[in-house]
């Protein structure tokens, strides 16, 4: 039986709130902001721009001294002449003047409304990671019931301490999608969508109402199975030798969650990640998505376990269960690059305007974040993975699922960034500091958890088999 240290409660407690104060202050500095902060950052922005242009543009003095010698004698005939012509662009110099200085403003406005929405997104990207690890993990829970894996038992209490975040991680990613509106989602601006017919045609599907109520629906749905599988699992520990009906039980309600799974994860991808850009589509998203939380799920299992048998405590796992997740880490870090590619490929070759707008953003703005997941999601842990020895060293299985945790925050990075921050993005202080709360939130929630069953699901009828398992 595992107990929750008061250490690691301390710990937890501990990162949420300084996360949570991290975060706080990083909103009201950015709300601060005003509209003359921002039009004197630009112009220094400029300034710098232009210095730098400048001095790549210098050549020797001598030179200078000749054209600047012919430049002032063609200046001063041009003058001469044309004295009367003056006047009338003097006065077109005005009207384009007014006509600039209302360009800049609008400029300094559209920037501003970005540096608002930072701190917005930051903590909505946080916390859509954590909980997309978590309904990783229940897909992947659920697939083993389905499949009825011998291999695999032994880790279903870590599963199931991980899947206890399914519900208050939805919620949160829910509410703050409701609370930030139009900070992330653009559609849900009224001002915006009267001006925007293609948004207008989508207004069935992404208005607000009916995008909370197929969020309670999807959460609702992940729950209600998380909750009665875990109740079976425990009942089943209790059961007779021979008596099975929990576990059948639970080989019927994952069969059929598996199902409900597949739909209701596309469709919350299009809700809570591909609507931040409503103007673009991509029918491999939901999959892309999927893949992304699938390895991201798995390699917690894993460096949760390693963590837990370090302390003693889960010594019925042995050197195959690691190499048997560690594949899995492997496989699926292979899947995700495989639509990855597939994605990007396919819309950049076809080079349709309103497809190819997503990834020219992304490689414009979001060079480093974009091009450097590939390695952090593929090349590292193809690398490190690749060998089947290496997959059975603890050590080695934590550095490449660091690296893939790391990655794939990147990659929900890249995601909704682009479409509420546009250029003005960093991994600063809102970054971080979400990403420590619910760090925080997340360990306080899944090793309570884990503290209230037996780190053994003693009745399983293939437990006898996952505690001998060999590869």
């Amino acid at each position: 039986m595992y107990t929750f240290s008061k250490r690691l409660k301390i710990v937890s407690i501990l990162l949420f709130v300084v996360g949570a104060i991290g975060w706080g202050t990083s909103y009201v500095a950015t709300h601060g902001l005003t509209l003359d902060d921002v039009k004197v950052l630009l112009a220094e922005e400029n300034s710098h721009h232009g210095a730098e242009a400048s001095h790549g543009e210098e050549t020797t003095d001598a030179t200078h001294h000749d054209v600047q010698t012919n430049a002032e004698a063609h200046a001063a005939m041009i003058h001469s002449t044309h004295d009367s012509d003056n006047h009338a662009e003097e006065a077109h110099g005005e009207v384009a003047h007014a006509t600039d200085a209302h360009h800049d403003d609008a400029h300094a406005e559209h920037v501003l409304h970005q540096m608002h929405n930072r701190p917005y997104a930051a903590l909505y990207v946080a916390a859509f990671f954590f909980f997309m690890i978590s309904l990783g993990v229940l897909a992947f829970y659920g697939i083993q019931y389905a499949a009825q894996a011998g291999w695999s038992p032994v880790l279903f209490r870590v599963m199931e301490a991980i899947t206890y975040y399914v519900l208050p991680g939805g919620l949160i990613v829910l509410g703050i999608a409701l609370w930030a509106g139009d900070h992330i989602f653009i559609w849900m601006d009224p001002e915006v969508v009267a001006h925007d017919e293609l948004i207008q045609a989508k207004a069935g599907w992404l208005n607000k109402t009916w995008f909370a109520i197929r969020g309670l629906i999807f959460i609702t749905g992940w729950s209600l199975y998380r909750y009665f599988s875990r109740k079976f699992s425990l009942a089943q520990d209790l059961a007779d030798v021979n008596d099975n009906r929990n576990f059948k039980k639970n080989f019927r309600i994952s069969a059929a969650f598996l199902v409900f799974y597949i739909y209701t994860e596309s469709i919350m991808s299009w809700d809570w990640i591909m609507s931040v850009d409503p103007h673009w589509f991509s029918t491999l998203f939901g999959w892309y998505v999927f893949a992304s939380m699938f390895v991201s799920g798995i390699t917690v299992i894993a460096l949760i376990t390693i963590y837990l048998k370090s302390k003693g405590l889960m010594e019925f796992v042995n050197d195959s269960h690691l190499h048997d997740l560690a594949k899995f880490m492997f496989a699926i870090s292979v899947f995700w690059t495989y639509l990855w590619f597939s994605q990007f490929m396919l819309i950049w070759y076809a080079n349709i305007p309103e497809e190819v707008t997503y990834f020219v953003t992304r490689i414009e703005d979001y060079n480093l974040p974009f091009f450097g997941m590939i390695i952090l999601n593929f090349i590292f842990p193809f690398l490190v993975l690749m060998n089947s020895d290496y997959k059975r060293v603890p050590w080695f299985i934590v550095m490449a699922g660091i690296v893939i945790l790391f990655g794939h925050y990147i990659d929900i990075f890249n995601m909704i960034m682009p479409a509420t921050v546009g250029d003005r993005w960093f991994i600063g202080v809102p970054e971080i500091s979400a990403i420590v709360l619910f760090l925080g939130l997340f360990l306080f929630i899944v090793f309570y958890a884990l503290s209230k069953a037996p780190l053994l699901a003693k009745g399983n009828p293939f437990i006898k088999e996952s505690e001998h398992f060999h590869y």
